[in-house]
């Protein structure tokens, strides 16, 4: 029998909540995320392609699903270039509760990320693109940490490719905007009907689910609108169930105090009482997408697929220990942690070093525990004596 999910639809969906209302969930952003991301830099100026030929006016729905589905887009929308005053109203009320923590990313200025039409001069449309990124997870070695899917490949670089090949095919004066501060990409695309937000304020498409990445293409081409897509969540909680620090509890707020990703690319100490939820995790969290029903579809599709040349699922927590500084800011330049200080990167493996119930991987440990940064100290002594209990 093919379910409701099967079909694109959820159960429970006939009454339309404030996800399909034209509002965006209380967080109008999403569940933590933040690789590639810094925060925003005033000053610094904007890159505006402009090509000689004069844009196009008028193109179709259809025809710019056609350009989009050429280059490799998976899902493509676009809605007229106006404020998202609900967003940016929702962004205030979270940040004056202290929801958003210290993260700044498009929450730093929300007069600016919550307004495309500013971006670009005669920008009349936005465009909104998904790309998929969903690959099986292979079997994790010993001593291995995890990342979460949307960092196993620069993902977010091959979008911004496309959607630049999609502005020239377009022509006129355009201008991408990937995974920057400047833009809430989720609302675009829940404007544009490329997806819905989640309780778990996520932005999930009708084919695949969460697991994808977002960019924007704001053109002063005149581009069909697409309209919202009419569905929701119904009455499925699992993500709010599945979080083990309760960041959902509010049904499309997320509370980033206690979100693990949040907690993973934050500066300062890990929380004690979050350290065991990270278990392998040395970066992100894909918990509330791993059980989320819209996304068994694009992983039933992709059952046995590996993932893309040169992506890199899990990490070794003695490499994220023993290499250099500058080893883990090249390696890692495409995630995000604070002030690109790789002591970050080594507090979280510490952590999952501590949940590995590996006591070979004690060795690795030890030196910080008796080092004289004070984070990595504290974070190496805690995982020794976790070691220690889980062995006793």
């Amino acid at each position: 029998m093919v379910s409701e999910w099967q079909q694109g639809r959820a159960p429970d969906s006939a009454g339309l909540t404030e996800w399909t209302q034209g509002r965006a969930p209380s967080f109008a952003g999403a569940a933590f995320r933040g690789v590639g991301s810094v925060p925003a830099q005033p000053g610094t100026r904007p890159c505006v392609h402009s090509l000689n030929a004069r844009h196009n006016v008028g193109v179709t729905t259809l025809e710019l699903e056609r350009l989009a589905e050429g280059l490799g887009i998976d899902v493509v929308g676009a809605a007229p270039a106006e404020p998202y005053d609900e967003t940016e109203r929702h962004i205030r009320e979270r940040r004056e509760q202290g929801l958003f923590a210290d993260m700044r990313f498009t929450m730093a200025r929300p007069e600016v990320s919550c307004h495309p039409e500013t971006l670009l001069p005669g920008v009349r449309t936005v465009i909104s693109a998904a790309l998929c990124y969903y690959a099986d997870e292979p079997e994790r070695g010993p001593g291995e940490g995890r990342l979460p899917r949307y960092t196993w490949f620069h993902a977010y670089a091959e979008l911004r490719e496309k959607l630049d090949a999609l502005g020239r095919a377009l022509g006129g004066e355009y201008r991408v905007l990937v995974d920057e501060n400047d833009h809430v990409d989720r609302e675009a695309a829940a404007r544009s009907g490329v997806g819905f937000y989640g309780k778990n304020t996520m932005l999930i498409t009708q084919r695949h689910g969460s697991w994808v990445v977002l960019g924007t293409l704001v053109t002063e081409a005149e581009i069909e609108a697409t309209p919202r897509l009419p569905l929701d969540c119904g009455s499925c909680t699992l993500c709010i169930e599945a979080c083990p620090t309760g960041a959902l509890d509010e049904p499309g707020t997320l509370d980033s105090t206690r979100c693990l990703s949040y907690w993973s690319q934050a500066p300062g100490a890990i929380p004690e009482e979050y350290r065991a939820e990270l278990g392998a995790q040395v970066y992100g969290c894909d918990i509330c997408q791993d059980v989320c029903p819209w996304n068994r579809g694009v992983e039933k599709r992709r059952a046995g697929e590996r993932p893309p040349e040169g992506a890199e699922p899990h990490v070794s927590l003695v490499e994220w220990l023993e290499l250099s500084d500058d080893e883990l800011r090249t390696r890692y330049e495409r995630l995000y942690f604070p002030r690109k200080d790789p002591r970050y990167l080594r507090r979280n493996a510490l952590v999952a070093l501590g949940n590995s119930a590996d006591p070979e991987l004690r060795s690795a440990a030890e030196p910080y525990a008796s080092g004289d940064d004070p984070l990595l100290r504290e974070h190496a002594e805690w995982s020794l004596a976790r070691l220690d209990e889980v062995k006793g």
